[in-house]
């Protein structure tokens, strides 16, 4: 079970065709609490445009999200017009195989997208996708996530430190 994910980012918007490209990243698959929307719903335009761009130049989006309030993650996808799944259960396997055989993409040509290690990253690298980690939107978390921030946080700090000897 690896910890690191392959790239740390400070949120979604520096995901660019470019870094895609480079990594042979062909589809995302998107978290949508702190990654694509704060505790309040919120959405930033830049993201929608960042879909938007993505999508036109061929990157196909998927959203995959732990949460049960379905009307929330439709929400999302209906914005960004990208198909979606909730009570995905990660990190286990099965919501991230189901996405992978619906995207028709090897799992090396799809990275997982999100703000925890303990869901988004772990359950990319159990399935052997590209993980990239972002920076939560809002420092505000609902309280099933807050309790694992701290012990994110040394695991971040961690892989930072290997990421600079590098």
């Amino acid at each position: 079970m690896r910890l690191y994910p392959n790239q740390h980012l400070k949120k979604v918007e520096q995901i660019t065709i470019q870094f895609l490209e480079k990594n042979n990243i062909k589809a995302l698959i998107l978290d949508v609490d702190n990654t694509l929307i704060d505790y309040n719903r919120t959405m930033k335009e830049s993201v929608i445009q960042w879909a938007k761009d993505l999508k036109k130049q061929g990157i196909k989006l998927y959203i995959l999200s732990n949460t049960n309030h379905k009307e929330k993650v439709e929400e999302v996808a209906n914005k960004l017009e990208v198909p979606y799944r909730n009570l995905a259960k990660k990190p286990l396997k099965a919501g991230f195989l189901k996405v992978q055989k619906e995207l028709q993409e090897k799992p090396e040509n799809i990275a997982v997208v999100g703000d925890q290690i303990f869901t988004d990253v772990i359950g990319g690298n159990r399935c052997n996708m590209y993980t990239i980690l972002v920076d939560p939107i809002n420092p505000k978390d609902f309280w099933y996530t807050a309790w694992k921030r701290p012990l994110e946080n040394k695991i971040k700090e961690r892989y930072q430190q290997k990421t600079k000897e590098k």
